[in-house]
């Protein structure tokens, strides 16, 4: 009875001292997890830089025991090269996250559900299942606030911006903002945006940056005084990096999502659907967020905090491309910014 009531005791006293065992994460899923593991590994193209990627995706990692294959590279490069794996049938992708996911053919994308989309805002549902957002990408001005210590000086809207000729040579734009314009046609009618726009280019002389990371960059390092329009995100990203650079917010605010899709031809779809739930959960988010990316979940902050709160009162207009709609666009901002 004495070496029963000790083994007793040492077991208990075992289990009290031990570790416990780290409660799986909440965009983990059981019922998959095996047949994901067994697959070995996920492929992952994607536009988001490495150094801000490959730290989020190692967690991933190393929760799941599932190896990553990165491919970075811009929408437009990553969209081509899906297309002709598409037409060669090449099941050589898993997963893509872009801001153009929605400007695929519909057929290369899996009509897919995951658990964590509940927990998203509803812009960041695409209505028939083929993508979801893991972050809100927000269009603003952004300026260099070493070059205009005094933000008082800076334009209030885009009309009294488009006249502004004192700025001229000392502002740049990306190479494509075809998503921003849409959606000021939008929003002031086409015949006035056109106008407007058109005096823009002609007053300012805006320079042409292949990027909006670049540009962020750019106005960051003191090389433009102003961006016209960009990703708050990336202006908060290259902010936090020490560099002295800030948004400020016209109206309208034009808003676009990052996107996650599947291959309808994923090699190891199991995998995929869990990097993808994992993607949009709030751990996933959340490490966007400290890269200055907006979240699209309510439980996670934005940073910096008041980085959404600042758009308040402005006009939000979501724009959403499809294949032809990135086309059109395409060509009218080229007609504009980028006349031959």
């Amino acid at each position: 009875m004495r070496l029963i009531a000790a083994t007793v005791c040492a077991i208990a006293f075992a289990s009290l001292s031990a570790p416990a065992k780290a409660a799986d994460p909440a965009w983990m899923m059981p019922s998959i997890l095996a047949a994901a593991r067994a697959e070995g590994s996920v492929t992952v193209y994607s536009s988001v830089n490495e150094s801000e990627a490959l730290p989020m995706w190692k967690i991933f990692e190393e929760t799941t025991g599932i190896k990553l294959n990165y491919v970075r590279g811009s929408d437009a490069a990553l969209n081509g090269r899906i297309a002709v794996e598409y037409r060669a049938q090449q099941a050589a992708w898993d997963i893509t996250l872009t801001t153009a996911v929605s400007h695929l053919n519909p057929d290369t994308l899996k009509v897919f559900d995951l658990p964590e989309a509940a927990n998203l805002i509803e812009a960041a549902r695409d209505k028939n299942r083929r993508w979801y957002s893991i972050a809100a990408n927000y269009n603003t001005p952004a300026y260099n606030t070493k070059l205009i210590p005094d933000p008082s000086v800076l334009p209030r809207s885009y009309e009294e911006f488009a006249k502004a000729r004192e700025w001229r040579g000392k502002v740049a734009i990306d190479t494509n903002d075809a998503k921003w314009l849409s959606g000021m046609f939008r929003h002031f009618g086409e015949d006035k945006g056109r106008k407007m726009m058109q005096e823009m280019m002609d007053n300012l002389r805006p320079t042409i940056v292949d990027g909006h990371l670049a540009l962020a960059r750019a106005v960051g390092a003191g090389e433009y005084a102003i961006a016209i329009s960009n990703y708050t995100a990336l202006t908060h990203n290259v902010q936090m990096s020490g560099a002295p650079t800030d948004t400020f917010v016209l109206d309208p605010v034009v808003v676009f999502m990052h996107q996650i899709g599947m291959s309808a031809m994923a090699p190891h779809p199991n995998a995929a659907l869990l990097a993808a739930n994992f993607a949009i959960s709030q751990q996933g988010q959340a490490y966007g967020a400290k890269f200055g990316r907006t979240p699209v979940r309510a439980d996670v902050q934005p940073n910096p905090p008041d980085s959404v709160s600042r758009l308040a009162g402005r006009t939000i207009v979501p724009v959403t491309f499809g294949p032809e709609d990135e086309r059109k666009w395409k060509r009218t901002y080229d007609e504009i910014f980028r006349p031959r």
